[in-house]
């Protein structure tokens, strides 16, 4: 589906998915920056021979890291989009899961369902989505989250 919606057809995609992105590769690279970025050199995340002795075998994911490319799922065909938008601003999130760790080299991708659409003042509308990210062979998604976004339309 195009995930291009007129706000007077947005009751018709409550509690439907909305949108399934593509597989991405989380790499050590990505791990590392993040790590640098926000100060969490947690040896599970960055000492790859010292992670490899854990029960995950391996280097994971911050759960954060994680939770952040959100943004970019959400850019690849990820929830509902409204026709005649000017603007879309992170509202934030009402609950967030963490499940599974995603391992290095491992690929992600992102379910969205549209939960609610609320216009909370004129031409501002306030989306809900669940998204659930899954990753590639895991049975257990790697984080579900409750994800709020403010669209100015035109």
């Amino acid at each position: 589906m195009s995930n291009q919606v007129n706000i007077e057809d947005i009751a018709d995609f409550l509690g439907k998915e909305v949108g399934l992105t593509d597989w991405i590769e989380i790499n050590q690279t990505q791990i590392n920056k993040f790590a640098d970025a926000t100060g969490d050199h947690q040896y599970i995340h960055v000492d790859e021979g010292r992670a490899a002795e854990t029960p995950f075998g391996a280097t994971i994911a911050h759960g954060f890291l994680t939770l952040s490319l959100l943004s970019k799922l959400s850019s690849m065909n990820g929830g509902v989009k409204l026709k005649n938008s000017v603007m879309g601003i992170n509202y934030g999130l009402d609950k967030v899961r963490f499940v599974s760790p995603v391992k290095v080299n491992s690929r992600i991708r992102a379910r969205f369902e549209l939960v609610s659409a609320e216009e909370k003042k004129p031409k501002h509308y306030l989306l809900k989505h669940n998204v659930t990210v899954e990753i590639e062979g895991v049975e257990k998604p790697a984080l579900i989250a409750e994800w709020l976004g403010m669209t100015v339309v035109q």
